[in-house]
């Protein structure tokens, strides 16, 4: 039978040993990226939500007309510009299995679930997290 994370009966903790039953279980609850790879952003307003395969490195933001660029995750459909999102506004990336996004020195920022980011540091992102670039809101779900 494998051990359940918590106490021991004398007090003293004891770690989740690894077996066929829990080797799929999340080390970081709702931090653990999916095998799937997939991430659904919510965006506040839309209906439907925008299904993005994760790859290690996503720019979010809004087509560049002057370069003719666009992110890999572009958000002009959702009004992006009217909600002051920059054209590279922010980055999802996976490193040690789990997500993190960055702030990409936008002009608006980035907020996560009511928190600036800070510029450059990434942070984890877990399931149902809010995130918030200039006025455009979106709630990620990992699939």
């Amino acid at each position: 039978m494998p051990l359940k994370p918590g106490r021991a009966k004398d007090g003293a903790t004891r770690q989740l040993e690894p077996t066929a039953d829990n080797l799929n279980f999340p080390r970081w609850g709702t931090a653990r990226l999916g095998t799937e790879r997939i991430l659904l952003l919510h965006i506040r307003g839309r209906n439907e939500p925008l299904s993005v395969n994760l790859r290690d490195r996503l720019v979010i933001g809004r087509y560049d007309t002057e370069t003719d660029e666009a992110p890999d995750i572009d958000l002009d459909e959702c009004g992006a510009q009217e909600f002051g999102v920059s054209r590279r506004h922010a980055l999802l990336l996976v490193e040690d299995e789990a997500v993190k996004v960055m702030d990409l020195g936008s002009a608006n920022s980035t907020y996560m679930n009511g928190q600036k980011l800070i510029a450059h540091q990434a942070r984890i992102l877990r399931d149902g997290d809010e995130l918030r670039l200039g006025k455009l809101v979106i709630r990620v779900n990992f699939a």
